[in-house]
């Protein structure tokens, strides 16, 4: 790489920060390359230069929280559609779990600006992610992102008998989706009805529609881990903060 490239981006590359969070320092003169104040947006510059951020953006950027809630069914990931609530609704001081470990206080001002970092079906449960941080959301739904998600899946078979290991295999690897084969996941029986999914990307209905193709119909499905954070004992409905010693 020896081209130059936005600032921005060479930022995000770099996990700094977010994109749009670049952009609003750079505006605001917090951002310098090889010691000097850059202050206009789209500006370029070459792999060698040193980037640093003043204080401000890092003490910004240290106020940015990171939620956890146990999703319920009948509520969006994202935006409000078709009648129903997005989870975010859920976020508000009565439903925060009572064992939260953080020391984080609740304030109306966290709820600007957090959005879903992946989304889960609807008709499904468990560990979604909510934050304000432009990185955690990076390293989550990034182009690039290794984290991998643990989900438990009900299923009944459709078809005569249990289901072939063969099918089992597909389903481990060898299957397509909408023109391209799934990368590599691994999937067990946790008992005589359910199965374990832990997959490291998250196609729409992608369980549902793998489940599909070898005669197996879900009958629920929960998110129990995303990379090395666990949904634990977090009561359906709830939410906690992510501590400052968790990591994805």
């Amino acid at each position: 790489m020896t081209e130059p490239v936005r600032l921005s981006k060479r930022m995000s590359e770099l996990g700094l920060s977010s994109r749009r969070e670049a952009d609003d320092w750079i505006a605001k003169g917090w951002v310098r390359v090889d010691g000097k104040v850059v202050s206009e947006l789209g500006s370029k510059v070459l792999p060698h230069q040193k980037i640093t951020v003043e204080r401000q953006a890092a003490a910004e950027q240290s106020k940015r929280v990171t939620v956890l809630i146990n999703k319920p069914v009948g509520y969006v990931s994202g935006q409000a559609e078709d009648g129903y609530k997005p989870a975010v609704t859920l976020i508000k001081p009565e439903n925060r779990w009572p064992d939260d470990p953080s020391p984080e206080q609740f304030h109306p001002t966290q709820l600007r600006s957090l959005v879903p970092a992946g989304r889960l079906d609807i008709d499904s449960v468990g560990l979604l992610v909510l934050t304000q941080d432009g990185r955690i959301a990076k390293q989550l739904i990034g182009e690039n992102s290794a984290v991998d998600k643990e989900y438990l899946v009900r299923v009944q078979y459709t078809k005569p008998g249990t289901l072939p290991d063969a099918d089992l295999k597909k389903l481990n690897h060898g299957l397509w989706m909408d023109g391209k084969p799934l990368l590599p996941a691994k999937v067990r029986w946790q008992n005589e009805d359910q199965l374990s999914f832990t997959l490291r990307e998250g196609r729409k209905r992608q369980i549902r529609r793998m489940c599909d193709m070898v005669g197996l119909k879900v009958l629920g499905l929960k998110r129990v881990r995303i990379g090395k954070v666990k949904l634990g004992d977090l009561p359906p409905g709830q939410w906690r903060y992510l501590g400052p010693d968790e990591q994805f």
